[in-house]
């Protein structure tokens, strides 16, 4: 197993503030009867990791992945959360939706609460256990990691960022954003979004159904230059005004991390405009991207040969490649 960096994310991040339950429809989970939204008091876990001196990043919109070792071999791996079963899922929403004014909690009896999952399937690190059992989040869900060699229908987009030992990543420079593809080697115990066309809806707009984009962006990497300060209000002026992002994460230098994403602050994602309700362009998709891929990749994969053959160009906007 590869180690991990400080950025690698591995279980939920907690936000920033102190949460509480509202007894509404989630706006996020269909078929939630409440949703957990953000008060305005900082947590006093983040402020014992001190949150004051951390780095801001931008929180992408898409699935979670980690580049780990799988039988002697660098492999990308695909989050795969294990769940509750279908008898104890029922008695969890029931507990969850008789809740008032805090998070729910729940007695689990772990792994016969649980759906099965593939024998690869492993928790992710920190993972919260209890007299050596793993313990289910709030959510009822067990952060894990699952090779995506493990059924390659399921996760073929994930496929579409892996050339052998290569990835295809989205990188920041100076000069803006480049696609290119870096050895695994080098990305080891990292984790990353995986974002595109067939990815949460496709909130960057990123390719077609005639021509798939997926690609793989490291958690941490795109740092937000003058971020809000840490104020409720302050953050939600911040996101409606200028913000085209779906959230902000808050990377601590003893390694934990936190996160304000829209919802907790009852603002939308994707943004639309007021009048016409046409959505806002993501900031990600506002800055210029270079293609740079490496010319020696032999490859058959449709979506590598497509960008090879864009190799060196500058596009306006990442939704201007492979449309």
């Amino acid at each position: 197993m590869a180690a991990h960096n400080k950025h690698c994310v591995q279980s939920k991040i907690d936000c920033l503030f102190e949460t509480e339950v509202q007894q509404l429809p989630s706006n996020k989970r269909l078929g939630q009867n409440y949703r957990v939204v953000a008060t305005k008091v900082v947590a006093q876990s983040a402020i014992e990791s001190g949150i004051e001196h951390s780095v801001a990043t931008e929180k992408l919109d898409g699935t979670c992945c980690y580049i780990d070792a799988y039988q002697g071999k660098l492999v990308l791996c695909a989050r795969l959360d294990r769940k509750p079963n279908k008898s104890t899922e029922k008695k969890f929403k029931k507990f969850q939706n008789e809740k008032r004014g805090k998070e729910p909690k729940y007695e689990w009896k772990y792994p016969d609460d649980m759906k099965v999952v593939p024998p690869c399937w492993y928790p992710a690190h920190g993972v919260r256990r209890e007299g050596g059992m793993v313990q289910p989040d709030g959510n009822g869900h067990v952060p894990g990691w699952v090779p995506i060699s493990s059924d390659a229908r399921q996760y073929c987009w994930h496929q579409n960022a892996i050339i052998d030992d290569r990835a295809l990543v989205l990188l920041r420079n100076t000069d803006g954003l480049v696609v290119t593809t870096l050895p695994l080697s080098k990305l080891a115990g990292k984790t990353f979004e995986l974002i595109g066309t067939n990815i949460n809806g496709n909130p960057y707009g990123l390719g077609s159904k005639a021509s798939p984009f997926h690609i793989l962006v490291e958690h941490g990497s795109f740092q937000i230059t003058n971020p809000p300060r840490l104020d409720y209000d302050v953050i939600k002026d911040w996101l409606s005004a200028s913000g085209t992002i779906e959230g902000i994460v808050w990377h601590c230098d003893d390694g934990q991390m936190f996160k304000v994403h829209r919802h907790h602050l009852n603002l939308s994602w994707p943004i639309k405009k007021q009048e016409d309700c046409d959505v806002i362009m993501p900031l990600l998709c506002q800055i210029p991207v270079t293609i740079d891929i490496e010319q020696s990749i032999v490859t058959k994969q449709t979506q590598i040969s497509k960008l090879m053959k864009l190799n060196r160009k500058m596009f306006s906007s990442l939704v201007d490649i492979l449309v």
